[in-house]
């Protein structure tokens, strides 16, 4: 193994090794990154991998980020003269995989580009000069020698409609970019250690796979007409060698969960056109939080039929604004989702930011005169989209899927056995708001199901409902402010924070706060507080348990008891 790396203000190292037979992995390591896109915060940072392989022939499948530029390519130049190289796969044209594709054909404009027929398309437009094209599709075979033979696999949608999988059939090498991939840095090549790995590989696949469970579930089936896959050579994170069963069995699992949904809401959004690809993920995040089945559909690769059947199975329908010219193919789509939606449906509309955007308002009184539900404000993009942008999408999507799923809400309110529900709700718990800030986002929860869970070192456990908006922001390694409220002056606090925000709205309009050490907002008349990280989350059915450490407490009022709150019922707050 080799390892170089350069000091910069974040740290951004290169590791090289052998993984199986003429094969080596070249990794980017980018310790320091906290946000992936606009929409992903990281916990642990990154890497972006690229494979050599060497046959009589050579290929090599994706690149880097261009952060990446210098030292890349100096790892690159260190393994192998670029004269030597005469395949560039691409796995998919996302700038983090395909940065350095430029590059590398300036260092041997010989070299034969293969992808599939999408990606070439967005490869003519990111590079701007003549190259060698090889285009593939699934059960395409590419012969390297020396036993080196390349299978490709279509996979569209994994996240971007032109992702592509490579099966080498000597080392049974399975090459996936994103698919199955988790943003964790660290110098370890191979998934050995699944524990410290589990939650970041879970995050992942609700942000970026969980939207596309039906094509997930497609891919897998592609997957399993290859012979035995002994690695699954990832582009983020840790390559899978010890753990493809579990892991890809969790793929499974919870992509047959999602396309099972009896609710299903379609999110149709225009592809590499302004933000339109990072805020269609985002609603779709806030949906997925929800149990609603979501479909990411990019109006550039759809036709007619597919939209309109799309359609007739939505509970809810969401649509990105096209531009106002040169999109002649994607307006006729939206009048064909128009002519569709009927009553009983919801829909929310935004914007993608390109700058020319169709107008969202002459769309949005046609649905209406339709008689469908609006289940959002419109979402407009003036500027750039920043992490409130993103946050606001999010809790959209959420308001939406709460929305559909309203029915079997009221449902399972009902549903226990009445012994049971009263007995449960015997359980009495204190009054609370957590309130928690990352970068300029910020989000607050009344919340009662709260215990002490540690004495050294101080923690408390809290469990969090899937579909609330501050969920986001209670990741491992995230901060907050535990809020305790007073008996008898908690009326207001507790009135203030009950009530339903609009996605985006400041949660803390009209109420006095000071800042913690920790960044996160106080209540100014909050009994005492504690100021808290998280360390672990479990997921439950409905909640997520949040294990969080304890940093800094103070007391108020030393004379007053904390607020009680006590149910009738024990099948809702």
């Amino acid at each position: 193994m080799v390892a170089i790396s350069v000091k910069t203000s974040t740290r951004l190292t290169m590791q090289t090794a052998e993984i199986a037979a003429d094969t080596t992995v070249i990794r980017s390591l980018d310790w320091d990154r906290d946000r992936f896109d606009i929409e992903f915060a990281l916990e642990n940072g990154t890497t972006y991998n690229s494979f050599l392989i060497r046959g009589e022939k050579t290929a090599l499948v994706d690149t880097s980020h261009a952060k990446f530029r210098q030292i890349y390519l100096d790892a690159l130049l260190g393994i192998i003269d670029p004269a030597e190289i005469d395949y560039l796969v691409i796995s998919h044209t996302e700038p983090d995989h395909s940065g350095l594709v430029k590059d590398l054909l300036q260092l041997n404009p010989n070299i034969t580009v293969v992808a599939v027929k999408v990606a070439m398309q967005f490869l003519d437009n990111l590079i701007h000069q003549p190259y060698s094209k090889m285009m593939v599709k699934s059960g395409d075979k590419l012969d390297l020698g020396n036993g080196h033979e390349l299978e490709f696999v279509a996979a569209p949608n994994l996240h971007w409609p032109d992702t592509m999988l490579t099966y080498d059939h000597l080392t049974q090498n399975l090459f996936t970019c994103d698919v199955f991939g988790m943003h964790y840095c660290d110098d370890q090549i191979f998934d050995e250690d699944l524990a410290i790995l589990n939650s970041d590989y879970k995050v992942y696949y609700d942000c970026l796979m969980g939207p596309n469970a039906r094509s997930v579930l497609a891919a897998i089936k592609r997957m399993g007409d290859l012979p035995p896959i002994a690695t699954i050579a990832t582009g983020h994170g840790p390559l899978l060698k010890y753990n493809i069963t579990e892991l890809v069995g969790r793929y499974q699992d919870w992509s047959q969960t999602q396309a099972k949904a009896a609710t299903t809401a379609v999110i149709f959004y225009i592809g590499e056109y302004g933000h339109g690809d990072a805020l269609a993920h985002s609603i779709g995040q806030g949906i997925t939080k929800t149990g609603v089945g979501v479909e990411l559909i990019d109006l550039r690769e759809s036709d007619a039929h597919e939209v309109r059947e799309l359609v007739n199975i939505a509970a809810g329908v969401v649509v990105a604004m096209p531009p106002q010219s040169g999109a002649e193919a994607e307006q006729a789509l939206v009048s064909t989702i128009l002519a569709a939606v009927n009553a009983k449906q919801s829909f929310g509309l935004f914007e993608s930011g390109g700058g020319e955007d169709e107008s969202i308002y002459l769309l949005r009184n046609k649905l209406k005169e339709i008689g469908v539900r609006e289940a959002f404000e419109p979402i407009r993009i003036e500027t750039a989209p920043s992490e409130n942008t993103c946050q606001r999408c999010e809790e959209a999507g959420t308001d939406l899927g709460q929305w559909l799923t309203r029915d079997r809400s009221i449902k399972q309110m009902k549903s226990l056995d009445n012994d049971l529900d009263k007995a449960l709700g015997r359980i009495s718990g204190g009054l609370y708001i957590i309130t928690a800030k990352r970068g300029e986002t910020t989000s607050a929860m009344l919340a009662t199901w709260v215990a002490q869970a540690s004495v050294e070192p101080p923690g408390i456990s809290i469990a969090i409902a899937k579909d609330r908006a501050i969920e986001s922001l209670m990741h491992v390694g995230d901060r907050f402010v535990l809020n305790i409220l007073e008996e008898g002056n908690y009326q207001p606090l507790m009135k203030h924070f009950l009530k339903r925000f609009p996605p985006g709205a400041d949660r803390f309009a009209n109420i006095k706060v000071y800042p913690a050490s920790n960044g996160c907002p106080i209540l100014a008349d909050s009994l005492a507080y504690l100021e808290c990280e998280v360390v672990s989350r479990m997921e439950g059915d409905d909640h997520w348990i949040v294990y969080s450490t304890v940093d800094i407490g103070r007391v108020a009022k030393a004379d007053s008891l904390t607020a009680v709150h006590h149910r009738k019922v024990g099948n809702h707050y």
